[in-house]
């Protein structure tokens, strides 16, 4: 991490850089960034200034800004002074975009892109049949609309987004958001099976599991909040990013009917990764 050159005065006291320093905040993460506003005034007025938080915001944000649902606190205009106020704004308030059916954010340490693919851009096996799913918008929910399971014996849902849009040189998970509605029932120690096909031509496997316990979901309620399943997999985005990234949902051995799982969409996050993680994702080549 470069850190401002720091001025020893007589007294032996090493004193912040003056704000002319601000550009070389800019090669550190938010992180750091926000760390180094509180060390002094000084430190401050540089680390908050906006050729720093400029660094931190995606060069295509005018872009994806234009694609954006009005909302009552967009993201950039007059309500917001600095570059920083709209990047805490894009960590704290996904922004809805191409038409509802995607959500934009930024990770909040790194800078990097976050997508959550809604359900109207999922594909999922026997969706518009009535009698096995259904529409749903009563679910607080930052999309328009959510998809309920009614009654299926078979589940499989397919995600692919174009890796143009995420971040190059990045490591990325992929989470199911979900809830179960009072009454759920299936799910009971059933996995499901993940493999994620990235633009590279790697293809992984995970295992995941939605539920454990009794039937019926986590309490005789239900459950009112989303919930974040486990990792699905992990895929890497090259730079300069090229082709897409596709991920692929299924529980299709057990056999047993399936209800009551509300799905929100599936989120592509930055993550961390080992040096083990990373040599053991990449399973295979797509022929």
């Amino acid at each position: 991490m470069l850190l401002p050159v720091r001025v020893v005065s007589k007294l032996g006291l090493a004193t912040p850089c003056p704000r002319s320093a601000s550009p070389t905040y800019s090669l550190t993460t938010p992180r750091d960034a926000a760390r180094s506003s509180a060390v002094s005034r000084t430190f401050r007025s540089a680390s908050d200034s906006n050729a720093v938080w400029h660094k931190f915001l995606p060069p295509d944000l005018d872009l994806i800004v234009s694609t954006s649902l009005p909302q009552p606190q967009p993201p950039v205009g007059p309500s917001l002074t600095s570059k920083k106020d709209v990047f805490l704004r894009l960590c704290s308030a996904p922004l809805l975009i191409d038409d509802g059916h995607k959500s934009f954010a930024l990770d909040k340490w790194s800078g990097k892109k976050c997508y959550m693919i809604g359900t109207r851009d999922l594909s999922i096996v026997w969706r518009d049949i009535p009698c096995y799913w259904r529409r749903s918008s009563p679910h607080v929910s930052r999309f328009p609309e959510v998809v309920e399971l009614l009654r299926v014996c078979w589940l499989e849902v397919h995600a692919k987004m174009e890796m143009r849009l995420l971040s190059a040189n990045t490591y990325y998970a992929a989470y199911l958001i979900f809830k179960f509605v009072y009454g759920s029932y299936g799910f009971k120690n059933q996995a499901l099976e993940v493999s994620i096909f990235s633009g590279s031509g790697c293809e992984r496997r995970n295992i995941i599991w939605i539920m454990t316990g009794s039937e019926g979901g986590t309490n005789s309620l239900g459950q009112r909040r989303w919930v974040e399943g486990d990792r699905s997999g992990e895929f890497f985005v090259d730079d300069p990013p090229a082709g897409e990234v596709q991920i692929n949902l299924m529980e299709v051995k057990g056999g047993n009917w399936k209800s009551g799982l509300v799905i929100q969409g599936i989120e592509l996050c930055p993550t961390q990764m080992t040096s083990r993680e990373r040599s053991r994702q990449c399973i295979g080549r797509r022929r």
